[in-house]
């Protein structure tokens, strides 16, 4: 074996990640190469019902527009709502934001079904920097008054669906390609 090569070519492999990692391109790069990975139809939601019958979703909570409006939690109730987590930096939360899009795209027609994409960055600005430049669809928001118990994740990307009653009907840690017939007619089934 020839050490030389062997340190060269790993030396040219670190300069290209620290380049990455310190020009901000890494989260971007990993992102697109997942969503890649999303749209092949690999990775899917497992739509199950979780055990979650005695507990009723939180309502209590207040999120930020990005334009500074004040959107209230409460407004949501009696409705069905697909509520996403994710951050400015979480490369599998970039991949999946144009699955997202697309449903959301799908269905924003549905009565009675709302979606709430919360950004959980530490600034809104961040956030906000994130989002603006795309051609997503679905309303964000900014988690900048914290986030209420039914909200608390492990991980992000979380998802989860609320049905008009209150229920959690379905939660997710982890990415995945939402912008599906059997998750579309899932949400939508939900409103009725």
């Amino acid at each position: 074996m020839d050490w030389k090569k062997e340190i060269k070519s790993w030396g040219i492999m670190l300069s290209v990640v620290a380049f990455l990692y310190f020009t901000g391109l890494l989260p971007v790069i990993v992102g697109g190469m997942q969503s890649v990975l999303l749209s092949t139809g690999l990775i899917k939601p497992k739509i199950e019902i979780p055990d979650l019958t005695d507990q009723q979703f939180d309502y209590r909570g207040k999120f930020l527009t990005f334009d500074g409006k004040q959107i209230d939690l409460e407004s949501y109730r009696g409705k069905t709502v697909f509520i996403n987590l994710w951050a400015s930096w979480c490369g599998p939360c970039r991949a999946e934001m144009p699955h997202i899009s697309e449903l959301y795209k799908s269905v924003q027609n549905e009565p009675d079904l709302e979606f709430l994409m919360i950004g959980i960055d530490n600034d809104i600005k961040k956030s906000q920097g994130f989002i603006e430049g795309k051609n997503w669809a679905f309303p964000a928001v900014h988690a900048s008054y914290g986030l209420n118990q039914s909200l608390q994740s492990e991980s992000i990307p979380t998802t989860l669906v609320v049905n008009p009653a209150g229920k959690i009907v379905f939660y997710q840690e982890g990415m995945s390609n939402f912008n599906t017939d059997e998750f579309r007619d899932f949400l939508v089934n939900q409103s009725k």
